[in-house]
């Protein structure tokens, strides 16, 4: 039976009350949905109660919430003992007790006979096969992994991960629920350690192999591993925080599924024995040391992330993302590999495979790319998906809202440019791939830039604008989120705008030194005036979508919750009528609108005259005549 959409304020189930499980509730409620908590007895019960209890006055105490959003987000959090009542009803059943397979599969055969049929039911395992721990569930295609980070209600990201039986429908709605969470997921597939833990537990493991042998001390390991991953913690320090434990355990998992190169280290497993913290701050940093550190953290780094694309685990996007999103850090292995260089990324992965015959395979595709003299592993940062008729142009490096770097830029173009030639497709919806449209250009990028480049990157952003205006058939710029600097700059380029309530839409170049320049304030001064325009230029302050509907730039506001529907229902509606109908009628308002009236009216007149040529015109007609849908074929 299909699954039902997981949408706010659907009831959802989240089995065992300590902290992901407290965490994962704090989510959903905070998105709208019911959430009823199941513990084993009322003591776990209360204990699970006051993590959100005092978490909630924390915040209230900090003044990041008010005492009624306090009271409103306990008011949608239920507890109980009753497994029964938790999972009756619930569009999602979340698991969240320990990792123990035995225990999990035993409450799972539980919830297969008491939740709904239609549900979806996931596991927040962290290391355990997805696929193993579905074994026996009735339906399998509706059983799949959702790992949360620590800590579940802060961090981003989510790792949605099919079992071997789950369907894409069910992958599919994670996704979008994780979405709904203000999540940024990852899909990855099942195999141990999943995508992220699969390289970061290796990593600290690594680092207490590098002082048992001596090769630095704590206070060495822990600054290179800081300085190499722009981190803010180091592995010592990271261990402290989130408990060795954990890190022993991981580790363990992964030398099962992949051999010795993994073993836990005799330090890690004396010091996880002793439950003693790392006494990392009674050493000295040896500057001197820090270079083999640094060559073999980056070296195990670099071979285990481009072994994961390698075996269809995840992309090197979802690889990346893990390590900004989940793990805090300033770049992730693949960016961290062109700026090395694939040559010397290699080289470090060699030396490391070395210490492993055998158990450390090299992936071939990082020694092909490092042949052909390849400087970096490409990034997809825009994503196309064909609907039918329409096409969705997704720009998707949702970790930085979307920021549009050179990269992005050039994807977007080269994007268009292949749809172009697409004689099926109609219509064009153009949005970003999570609830961020693009929250402007890439600053990071932008301040290293000389003015020549400043300049130079101006006119890329024109040409990617200019192609989305010039498309041949019709773009929607759907803005969810945001849509600031280059992000409304190249959404003023579409046909329209559509934009969802709550979006703030603007130019606030000149709060950093700058001012529009890839051609945001000609189009924006064209649709609303030039008055307008200069005051949202001038004071670089966003607006809501109302605001901006009402000054003209956008075309329509629609639901927040419903954006992506209503938008592919309105590219529908376009992509159903004359396709050259429709074209012929953007060509002549684009050029009409810069034409004296008399020439504008002559330009209108004979283009349509010319449709009455098209078979569609016939078609259309006789359609309209016998009272029944035209099929109209773009002739």
């Amino acid at each position: 039976m299909p699954s039902p959409a997981l949408a706010p304020p659907s009831p959802v189930a989240v089995l065992g009350g300590g902290t992901m499980g407290a965490g994962i509730a704090q989510a959903c409620a905070a998105a709208g949905f019911t959430v009823r908590v199941r513990d084993v007895d009322a003591a776990a019960i209360d204990r699970g109660r006051g993590i959100l209890e005092r978490t909630f006055a924390g915040a209230v105490e900090r003044r990041r919430m008010t005492a009624a959003a306090r009271d409103a987000l306990l008011a949608r959090i239920a507890f109980t003992t009753d497994l029964g009542d938790a999972v009756r009803g619930a569009a999602l059943v979340v698991e969240a007790v320990f990792e123990d397979e035995q225990v999990k599969r035993a409450l799972f055969a539980e919830v297969a006979r008491l939740a709904e049929p239609t549900a979806i039911v996931a596991t927040n395992t962290s290391s355990l096969s997805v696929t193993a721990l579905g074994e026996g569930f009735p339906e399998p295609g509706r059983f799949a992994g959702l790992h949360f980070f620590y800590p579940a209600a802060i961090n981003k990201l989510v790792e949605v991960v099919g079992g071997a039986e789950t369907s894409s429908a069910t992958r599919s709605e994670l996704v979008r629920f994780s979405g709904r969470l203000g999540k940024l997921p990852i899909e990855t597939a099942d195999r141990a350690g999943f995508c992220v833990n699969r390289y970061f537990v290796p990593y600290l493991n690594e680092a207490t192999r590098l002082a048992e042998e001596g090769v630095a001390s704590l206070a060495t390991i822990e600054e290179v591993g800081r300085e190499a991953f722009g981190a803010t913690l180091g592995p010592f320090e990271l261990m402290n925080v989130t408990g060795i434990p954990i890190a022993f355990h991981a580790q363990t998992t992964l030398r099962r599924a992949f051999g010795a190169a993994y073993a836990p280290s005799a330090l890690l497993e004396r010091q996880f024995r002793e439950g003693r913290p790392w006494a990392w701050r009674e050493s000295r940093v040896e500057p001197e040391r820090k270079g083999p550190v640094r060559e073999r953290l980056l070296g195990l780094t670099f071979g285990i992330a481009t072994r994961l694309v390698e075996e269809r685990v995840a992309t090197a996007e979802a690889v990346d993302r893990g390590a900004v999103v989940g793990l805090r850090r300033s770049h992730g292995p693949f960016a961290q590999l062109a700026s090395v260089g694939l040559a010397d990324g290699l080289r470090m992965t060699e030396a490391y495979a070395a210490r492993w015959p055998g158990d450390f395979p090299v992936s071939r595709e990082l020694s092909e790319r490092a042949a052909r003299g390849e400087s970096g592993w490409p990034l997809r940062y825009v994503r196309t998906e064909r609907r039918g008729a329409v096409a969705w142009v997704l720009l998707d490096r949702p970790e930085v809202l979307n920021a549009l770097s050179t990269d992005v830029l050039e994807q977007l173009e080269a994007a268009f440019r292949e749809l172009a030639g697409d004689p099926a497709l109609r219509a064009v919806v153009l949005a970003g791939s999570g609830p961020v449209f693009a929250a402007g250009a890439d600053i990071a990028e932008m301040a290293a830039k000389t003015p020549a480049q400043g300049v130079a990157f101006g006119f890329v952003g024109q040409r990617v604008a200019r192609a989305v205006e010039t498309f041949p058939r019709p773009v929607i710029a759907l803005v969810e989120g945001y849509a600031l600097g280059g992000g409304l700059e190249i959404a003023l380029a579409a046909d329209f705008i559509v934009a969802a309530a709550g979006a703030r839409l603007g130019l606030p170049e000149v709060t950093v030194g700058i001012h529009p320049g890839m051609g945001g304030a000609t189009r924006l001064s064209r649709r609303i005036g030039a008055a307008n325009a200069k005051l949202l230029v001038y004071t670089g302050v966003p607006i809501s979508a109302e605001e901006a509907h009402r000054l003209g730039f956008v075309a329509q506001v629609v639901g927040a919750d419903t954006a992506r529907e209503e938008a592919a229902a309105l590219a529908e509606t376009i992509a159903s009528r004359a396709p050259l109908g429709v074209q012929w009628a953007k060509r002549v308002i684009d050029a009409g609108s810069d034409l004296p009236l008399e020439e504008a009216l002559r330009l209108e007149g004979e283009s349509a005259g010319r449709t009455f040529s098209t078979a569609d015109r016939g078609e259309g007609m006789r359609a309209f005549l016998e009272r029944r849908k035209p099929e109209f074929a773009g002739r």
